[in-house]
């Protein structure tokens, strides 16, 4: 199939509506933002508008830093490879990935998938970011591995990364601090834990002490997620916890001495978009050249993720009070110049380059054989073995977009090995895909929740008579994703599934995926791309996705 003008102007045409649509989301909720603020909004000049989330998407545990005039955050993407993306920005509120820490974590069964090991809900958890004297450093605890890792470069985009695993220190969500020519690290839950790391982070001096013993709740969290900084006078722990009864929350300790004692303030309560149970924390608290302080912290947000919020920093007494007098704020006036940049966390790809684009993540180790050169224009993946999908190596991902939007693909299917599957997921614990199977008669569209079937249709002759003379089996595969409802008859994190045999006409399945978001994954929702089987390749010729 020749893509030609056809597809250049059908490329312009999708770019200009998604722009279209991303003004006209904005300016929607600028406008709701406005209305729901309990004081008028003051944007002074030389400062622009965020609205909360600041991408709707999966990007939780983040960390960043400020290097002169630029910001650089990491975050959590525990069993996708590559792994802990980092994020580039010059104004806090667009971000884009420019690279990763690492390609894999470790070549073993759990990232093989082999033996029915994994590392769902596992993996690299809430890096601390950190650059001192040139060098970029990333420390983090991986649940599967057991174990922790501290990665340094001088160039966070290129790298090379040189790492350091720490067999026998499990550093669960730590912060590092460079105080005075020495490096320290506060982690743990619950009883938070201080370590001295040699200058290069390499190794532990001494033995850890607790620094910090917080509140006992029945349930809920205690005092995890650290960040740690030396701001003025005082040391500062700025960590999420969730006390009995109440929402999780912003809370910090401080103290004049860095081995304490410390003091206990909650420094943000609240939550925004009508979710009562689902309070705005953990993240960190950063400057900007003029002096300026903001804080981004994270929001459970159902099946979509963990999402990013902004939130104005106010100094008070020498605490360090976030949002509007510690409740959260749905807009916030950034006093930065926006970055024409943009953001590129999601984005639809016409498979037009020889690398993958940064957006997309294997779950678990990337197998080495899929190819963007082969079908030029195509992404081909190959054929892997398995019993379910979440035990099959080979699947591509993408994070999804709220409050609502599409993915699609066009997939021929012509090469395919008999018993073999491939097509669209949307991929989590409780997953739904829909998709092409070769079977010995011919070929079939099947829909699956897990491994279940749930509906088949074979081919009609039309198309497996055009598979017979030309060996391509196009077939048009979309997911609809509803987060937040709009529409009447939706309901709130649901999935539909389509296809279509002519890129034009589509047909939606009477099913719907009710989209849970569980801590067996422990990730929100992602559009996967599959091969699943004995032997073939599947080829792709777009990933589209848009928000409506």
């Amino acid at each position: 199939m020749s893509k030609g003008c056809g597809r250049l102007r059908e490329k312009a045409y999708l770019w200009i509506m998604k722009r279209l649509i991303a003004i006209l989301c904005a300016c929607t909720a600028i406008s709701c933002a406005q209305n729901t603020q309990s004081e008028e909004l003051v944007v002074p000049d030389g400062a622009f508008l965020a609205v909360n989330p600041l991408t709707f998407t999966d990007i939780p545990d983040n960390d960043v830093i400020r290097v002169g005039e630029d910001f650089y955050m990491v975050s959590t993407t525990m069993y996708f490879c590559p792994g802990a993306p980092i994020m580039h920005s010059r104004d806090l509120v667009h971000w884009r990935i420019v690279s990763y820490i690492y390609d894999l974590l470790e070549d073993d069964d759990v990232y093989n998938l082999r033996d029915g090991k994994h590392a769902y809900g596992a993996g690299q958890w809430a890096t601390s970011l950190r650059f001192h004297d040139g060098v970029y450093y990333a420390l983090f605890a991986s649940n599967d591995q057991q174990k922790s890792y501290l990665y340094r470069t001088k160039d966070l985009v290129n790298g090379p990364w040189e790492r350091t695993v720490f067999d026998d220190y499990f550093f669960h969500d730590p912060g590092l601090l460079f105080d005075d020519g020495r490096l320290f690290v506060v982690y743990g839950n619950g009883e938070l834990k201080l370590a001295e790391l040699s200058s290069d982070g390499s190794a532990v001096i001494g033995e850890p002490r607790v620094i910090v013993r917080a509140p006992k709740w029945r349930m809920g969290l205690r005092a995890e997620g650290c960040h740690f900084y030396h701001i003025g006078d005082y040391y500062y722990i700025v960590e999420i916890d969730w006390p009995k009864g109440g929402i999780r929350q912003a809370t910090c300790w401080r103290s004049k001495a860095i081995d304490g004692p410390y003091e206990r303030k909650v420094v943000l309560k609240g939550t925004l978009d009508g979710r009562e149970k689902d309070g705005i924390a953990q993240g960190p608290v950063v400057d900007t050249p003029e002096g300026d302080w903001y804080a981004i912290q994270f929001q459970d947000h159902g099946a979509v993720g963990r999402i990013p919020t902004i939130q104005p920093v106010t100094w008070e007494k020498g605490w360090p009070i976030m949002g509007r007098a510690g409740k959260p704020m749905q807009a916030v006036a950034v006093k930065l110049p926006v970055d024409p940049a943009g953001d590129y966390v999601w984005a639809s790809d016409e498979f037009e380059t020889q690398q993958l684009a940064l957006v997309w993540q294997w779950n678990h180790k990337d197998p080495g054989d899929a190819s963007l050169t082969a079908r030029p224009g195509w992404l081909q993946l190959q054929a892997h073995p398995g019993d379910s999908l979440s035990r099959t190596l080979g699947t591509l991902t993408q994070r999804t977009v709220g409050p609502r939007c599409y993915s699609e693909v066009l997939l021929d299917a012509g090469e395919l090995g008999t018993g073999t599957e491939a097509g669209l997921c949307a991929f989590q614990s409780h997953s739904a895909r829909i998709g092409v199977i070769r079977e010995a008669g011919g070929f079939a569209l099947v829909a699956h929740e897990k491994e279940k079937e749930i509906w088949r249709l074979s081919l009609p002759a039309t198309v497996a008579s055009a598979a017979a003379s030309s060996a391509s089996v196009p077939v048009w595969l979309r997911i609809r994703y509803v987060f937040t409802p709009r529409d009447p008859g939706d309901e709130a994190d649901t999935a539909f599934l389509s296809y279509s045999l002519d890129g034009r006409n589509w047909t939606e399945l009477d099913y719907t995926l009710e989209m849970k978001y569980t801590l067996d994954f422990f990730t929100g929702y992602r559009s996967a791309l599959y091969c699943m089987g004995p032997s073939g390749t599947a080829a792709f010729d777009y990933f589209r996705q848009w928000v409506y």
